[in-house]
């Protein structure tokens, strides 16, 4: 930063001392946060040990809940006095403004129906669309051919490797409201180093999916034949979470591979556990856990099948943790069914539309 005018130098070693965080410092959303959170929380407010940025405060049956991004700002709850009061407070400390009943959060699209709440990111997809020039091009049904394989190698480089990487990037962040195209980002993100036709190629096809709809495989990858780890988690009929990550290591064998996502799952799980129990929503009954692989079930469920997991790690035999403490209750489903095909594999069009269509996934902005 530059001294204000008038302040002589006296050495090239001065520095100016900040009293107070400005704007744009490394530091500063720090600052804010620490700040916020010592203000909030003053208020009788209990931070969340899984989420930071929620606070909860609960008495008798009084509920609310504030989540916070940078200065943006969410609340809810059961109690209307309390969700004034604690607007009033705020507003006695910091400059806030009220925007009324959610309909626009970080790019993301809140609409209410008799069926519940519903997410979308429709406007930004559409400004995607219109940046790449796709507004009128013909819409695809699923996002990406059931046996293409993407390599490193095939195909000629882009002579601007920027607007895929920019493409890309703003693809993942439209995964937030759309696990539909979540595997086919994931495999289009491991090429951002050096983009060719085919990537490129691949990455407009998902776009003309997404223009018609707006509103685990074991050694699937041909360069380092690591599986994919794909899950998906309800509360009830809701989606909240799901998840499309290559494995850190090679399996040895589908059943390992199952195994590694069984323990992914769990982590997750309990994650959601610690997060539904500071909202006061209780699991008294073990979650059900679905799996289309026999073997890796029998690992889950077989403390002494010492020789096909001898070789696994440690922190994947979590899963036989979770399933003695009845935190989970692993099942068989046949693999026509496993939702979390859609997130380890390019599917058909009729199977992916299927499984699409069973994730809860609605375009609110169709013709009925």
């Amino acid at each position: 930063m530059e001294p204000p005018p008038g302040l002589r130098r006296q050495g090239e070693n001065t520095v100016c001392r900040l009293n107070k965080s400005l704007y744009a410092l490394k530091q500063a959303s720090r600052n804010w946060f620490s700040t916020f959170s010592d203000t909030i929380q003053k208020a009788g407010y209990q931070q969340s040990k899984a989420d930071y940025s929620l606070f909860t405060k609960a008495q008798g049956t009084s509920f609310t809940a504030v989540l916070i991004y940078v200065d943006d700002i969410l609340l809810t709850g059961n109690d209307l006095q309390e969700m004034e009061h604690l607007k009033t407070f705020l507003l006695k400390r910091f400059r806030i403004k009220d925007l009324g009943d959610l309909k626009y959060f970080l790019g993301i699209e809140f609409s209410r129906s008799k069926k519940g709440i519903f997410m979308s990111q429709r406007k930004y997809a559409l400004d995607i669309l219109q940046d790449s020039g796709l507004l009128g091009a013909r819409p695809y049904n699923f996002p990406m051919e059931q046996n293409l394989k993407l390599t490193p190698t095939d195909g000629a480089l882009l002579h601007d490797p920027t607007k895929y990487r920019r493409l890309v990037g703003r693809l993942i962040y439209l995964t937030v409201t759309r696990p539909d195209i979540a595997y086919s980002i994931r495999t289009l993100s491991e090429f951002m180093h050096q983009p060719r036709k085919p990537h490129w190629d691949t990455a407009l096809r998902i776009l003309k999916y997404v223009k018609g709809t707006p509103g685990q495989d074991w050694g699937g990858c041909r360069a380092t034949r690591r599986s994919v780890t794909g899950y998906c988690v309800f509360l009830g009929n809701a989606l909240i979470s799901w998840k499309s990550k290559k494995q850190t290591n090679v399996s040895r064998s589908s059943a390992e591979a199952e195994y590694r996502a069984m323990a992914n799952t769990c982590l997750e799980l309990t994650w959601l556990r610690y997060i539904l129990q500071g909202l006061k929503v209780l699991q008294t009954v073990p979650v059900p856990l679905f799996c289309d692989n026999q073997a890796a079930l029998y690992n889950a469920a077989n403390p002494v099948f010492h020789e096909h997991t001898k070789h696994s790690e440690i922190d994947c035999h979590i899963v036989r943790e979770k399933l003695q403490a009845r935190m989970i209750s692993p099942s068989y489903v046949p693999t026509r069914f496993q939702l979390a095909d859609v997130f380890t594999k390019a599917l058909g069009k009729d199977q992916f539309v299927t499984l699409r269509d069973k994730l809860g996934l609605h375009d609110i902005h169709s013709p009925t």
